[in-house]
């Protein structure tokens, strides 16, 4: 069993509420936008494995470090993760093709600044947006996803509020 916290849209900051989250967690996923490798550098020091893809703001360097897509698996679970992505009902053309051209049971993005987890009974693929954690960006409330992975089932999810977006105090 693996504990994992999902996060996305950090835009160059992690600041405390979301480290303390991450630090009682197995690994970090991120999904896109990260920002700055200094964040990188940051979530690298906290000593936990560490999936991302970049986002449509990462840079060059970034991009030299997290590829577009990422195809693993997890605890028996396998998972496809991107930035821009869309939705069951709403995928972008080449997340679909993605998703119908293999069986995942887990399909992450970011980009939109809103959590949404949704099952896609027609692909059979729980699709987990954790919304965004940075500050940046018109989202009002500041979120993250945290759930285990165990035999290849997601258990135990749970959405983290971090409060207002405009409201942080570290």
């Amino acid at each position: 069993m693996k504990k994992i916290a999902l996060i996305s849209d950090t835009h160059s900051l992690l600041k405390e509420d979301v480290v303390k989250h991450l630090l009682t967690h197995d690994e970090i996923w991120h999904a896109g936008d990260i920002g700055s490798m200094e964040l990188v550098e940051q979530m690298e020091s906290l000593g936990l494995p560490i999936r991302a893809v970049y986002g449509n703001i990462d840079d060059h360097q970034i991009r030299a470090v997290y590829p577009l897509n990422l195809s693993f698996e997890c605890e028996g679970l396998k998972v496809f993760m991107t930035h821009i992505g869309g939705y069951p009902g709403r995928y972008v053309a080449r997340v679909k093709e993605e998703l119908l051209s293999d069986k995942y049971g887990l399909y992450i993005c970011g980009h939109s600044h809103i959590l949404k987890v949704i099952y896609d009974k027609k692909l059979e693929v729980l699709h987990m947006n954790p919304g965004a954690c940075g500050t940046h960006g018109f989202h009002k409330f500041r979120t993250m996803l945290s759930f285990e992975i165990d035999k290849g089932k997601v258990q135990n999810a749970k959405v983290i509020e971090l409060g207002l977006r405009g409201k942080i105090d570290k």
